[in-house]
């Protein structure tokens, strides 16, 4: 029984040495809320000023991943009111076109249009959107052309040509997505997640060290009782929390400072504004190399379009 005692009693101190420091650095938060605190530790002024900074490059980075998180769906220009098919969804606008070439009848362009869908969906972004439906408008035209007739439509003609720049365009749109998300995203998320949580652990670690220090003044100063009739347990007590808490505004400033410091956020932003700008300038080349070709087109429409007028 006695073994058990004293067991139980070292067992005891263990928990009480554990728990107090946690107590007294709840008790000081609760008088420091309630404004019954007789003081409170300033930290140094670079420290409060790299909180600051800490806190505005925190907020960044939620407010850009916000944003630029949409660069990881696929979907996040695909209209809302489209409602496409699976077979819709199937082979890709080269793939259509390719089978449409070889088509000697109707019969088998309406097969083309609608042959078996490849392994993978095609891609769900307005662009591809657009291909689809300009290759389906002209395959319609196309076979409401009259029997007989020799002279190609010109808007079906005009129309897929539209339909093979826009599905470029979406893949180029799919290449830029895939780079913002290994080159800006992913390094972000890593910044928030690692460094910038490091920064706030170390930060914890100053608040509690800042707390102890505190609790152990106002132990000391418990009752009214002057600084020279601390006993010598007191001031060894103060002394041990000063030099935890300097310990910790160290070791946080370090790391705040490391985590201001680091070129990769920009290097990050860089890469975002380096994939748009070639996603849009390959986007603007298509888009005007086939507006040129259709530009041809509709040029000899008009112009037949006259001629027969002028012969009437």
């Amino acid at each position: 029984m006695d073994k058990f005692t004293a067991g139980f009693a070292s067992f005891g101190k263990t928990v009480s040495s554990s728990v107090t420091p946690f107590a007294a650095r709840s008790q000081q938060w609760i008088r420091e809320q309630t404004g019954n605190a007789n003081e409170k530790t300033e930290l140094p002024h670079d420290y409060t000023e790299l909180e600051v900074r800490i806190d505005a490059l925190k907020q960044t980075h939620q407010k850009m991943l916000a944003a630029t998180s949409q660069y990881a769906n696929e979907a996040y220009d695909y209209p809302p009111n489209i409602r496409e098919s699976f077979q819709d969804l199937g082979k890709g606008i080269s793939e259509k076109v390719n089978l449409l070439s070889k088509a000697s009848s109707v019969s088998d362009a309406q097969a083309a249009m609608v042959a078996p869908p490849s392994a993978k969906p095609q891609p769900k972004t307005f662009s591809h959107a657009i291909a689809r439906a300009a290759l389906a408008g002209s395959q319609q035209l196309a076979m409401a052309t009259p029997q007989g007739s020799t002279e190609p439509d010109p808007l079906s003609q005009g129309l897929e040509k539209l339909a093979i720049a826009e599905e470029k365009v979406g893949h180029a749109r799919l290449e830029q997505d895939e780079k913002i998300q290994g080159m800006f995203l992913a390094g972000w998320t890593t910044t928030l997640n690692q460094s910038l949580k490091s920064a706030d652990k170390a930060r914890t670690a100053v608040t509690n060290a800042r707390l102890s220090l505190d609790a152990a003044k106002s132990r000391a100063a418990a009752g009214g009782r002057h600084e020279e009739n601390y006993t010598d347990a007191m001031r060894k007590a103060i002394e041990q929390a000063e030099d935890i808490f300097v310990e910790k505004v160290d070791e946080a400033t370090s790391v705040m400072r490391n985590v201001l410091d680091t070129p990769e956020p920009l290097r990050n932003v860089v890469e975002l504004a380096k994939a748009q700008a070639e996603f849009h300038a390959r986007a603007a080349e298509i888009l005007e190399d086939v507006a040129k070709e259709m530009s041809e087109i509709q040029m000899d429409q008009e112009t037949s379009y006259r001629q027969a007028r002028d012969a009437q």
